[in-house]
């Protein structure tokens, strides 16, 4: 398999959509680098979702830092070496979720330090949006297990995915590739594949929308 021209690819999409399994997937095919955000390391997250209303912006704020200081590692790796790399976050969507959470005392002060940090932030050649109903989500989030999602609501994946949906709406920065992962389990074998597939034979500038139940009923025909 011919490797698509990327190099720097950002995988997004709300909780349990399978952002961090496709990342995973496609470094390991491609040989990237995989950069990953690390949400297990929020010493504040347990508590935003116990409590979200004392915990939402220490939360927010430990994501941006993190956030930061890993995009500037891979910029200064990029002095050295042309780097080839695979993420599962998009630095500008930490806003989605500041404007989610915050009241609107935290959201200037979020916004703030959010100018002063997040000046050079690099831009990805390609940015895969992953789609599913929120029923779907939720069902995901509980077969993981991880305790500290176990609060999450349907309410406020609701909130979130809506969120997602007016942000990518509005998103044109990188060519943007829309996935809808409703029938698309990327722990399956083949299932990368197919996506890369479609990004080397069917996919140009400006954006797009892929549908594994569209491609194989084409590739039946």
């Amino acid at each position: 398999m011919s490797k698509p021209a990327f190099e720097y690819i950002v995988v997004e999409g709300p909780i349990g959509a399978g952002k961090t399994l496709l990342a995973q997937g496609l470094a390991a095919i491609l040989d990237n680098d995989l950069l990953l955000e690390r949400a297990a390391d929020n010493p504040f997250l347990p508590r935003f979702y116990a409590d979200p209303q004392t915990a939402a912006l220490p939360a927010q704020l430990y994501f941006l830092f993190e956030r930061v200081k890993q995009l500037k590692a891979l910029r200064q790796k990029d002095l050295f070496a042309s780097a080839q790399v695979v993420a599962n976050f998009l630095i500008q969507k930490d806003r989605l979720f500041a404007e989610a959470v915050l009241d609107p005392d935290e959201l200037e002060l979020y916004r703030q330090v959010y100018d002063h940090l997040v000046t050079d932030a690099p831009t990805p050649d390609l940015v895969i949006y992953l789609q599913a109903p929120v029923p779907l989500l939720l069902q995901r989030i509980q077969e993981r297990g991880d305790p500290y999602e176990k609060n999450i609501t349907d309410a406020y994946l609701r909130k979130i995915s809506a969120a997602y949906v007016d942000f990518f709406y509005n998103y044109n920065d990188s060519p943007l590739l829309i996935v809808n992962v409703e029938e698309l389990d990327f722990a399956a074998t083949g299932s990368c594949e197919l996506l890369l597939d479609f990004l080397n034979h069917r996919l140009g500038a400006g954006r797009h929308y892929f549908n594994p139940r569209e491609i194989m009923n084409i590739e039946d025909e």
